[in-house]
């Protein structure tokens, strides 16, 4: 299954609660380039230069690594992949049951991301609207220092959103012409959300 969608549409957090409820593992390809570069690997030092600055990390990169983990054995029975593929040189040889495409205007997408916040210590995640920190700039589990991602400034977000026009958006034709589309809004909150697609998918 895939979760298709802008930047900041919320295919993270619903891949995640739709991996608790089917007991299939969840593939995201942002974690995975993070992980990477908080690793420091020839890999991660590769991604970050494109990552910081809104491009898109090379195919080859993301292939490679995306292949290997679907190698592992928590996959034999299905992933949820979240954020690949990402073009339709990707998608071709991708066996795929279901697409779920959140679908979000742009204004909401630059408000929800650029208001995004991380802890430098323990990771925790915060929105400052909808999801804020009990005391503004420090984490309420470990009170270290909040901090924002480089591909979370409003600037870099608008670059990977026209990105995101140009090289992903042609998916949502791709699969829709094979039947295997399902559109969702990405507006409301995570459990409407997931209700929708709870629905869509009957399960």
């Amino acid at each position: 299954m895939i979760l298709l969608g802008p930047p900041g549409a919320g295919k993270g957090t619903q891949a995640k609660k739709l991996s608790q409820r089917m007991g299939i593992p969840q593939i995201s390809t942002g974690d995975l380039l993070r992980t990477e570069r908080e690793a420091n690997t020839d890999l991660g030092r590769k991604a970050a230069q494109y990552m910081s600055e809104g491009k898109l990390v090379p195919d080859e990169l993301v292939v490679s690594m995306v292949t290997k983990r679907l190698q592992q054995s928590d996959c034999q029975q299905g992933v949820i992949l979240d954020g690949f593929p990402r073009n339709i040189d990707q998608a071709k040889g991708l066996s795929v049951d279901r697409v779920i495409y959140l679908d979000l205007p742009r204004e909401e997408i630059v408000r929800r991301l650029s208001g995004r916040r991380y802890c430098v210590d323990c990771k925790e995640n915060y929105q400052l609207d909808s999801c804020p920190p009990k005391k503004t700039g420090s984490c309420d589990v470990c009170g270290a220092q909040l901090a924002q991602r480089d591909d979370d400034r409003e600037e870099v977000i608008r670059k990977r959103l026209q990105v995101y026009e140009v090289e992903t958006a042609p998916l949502v034709e791709h699969y829709e012409k094979r039947g295997q589309l399902v559109h969702i809004s990405g507006r409301g909150s995570v459990d409407d959300i997931f209700s929708r697609i709870q629905k869509a998918l009957g399960i």
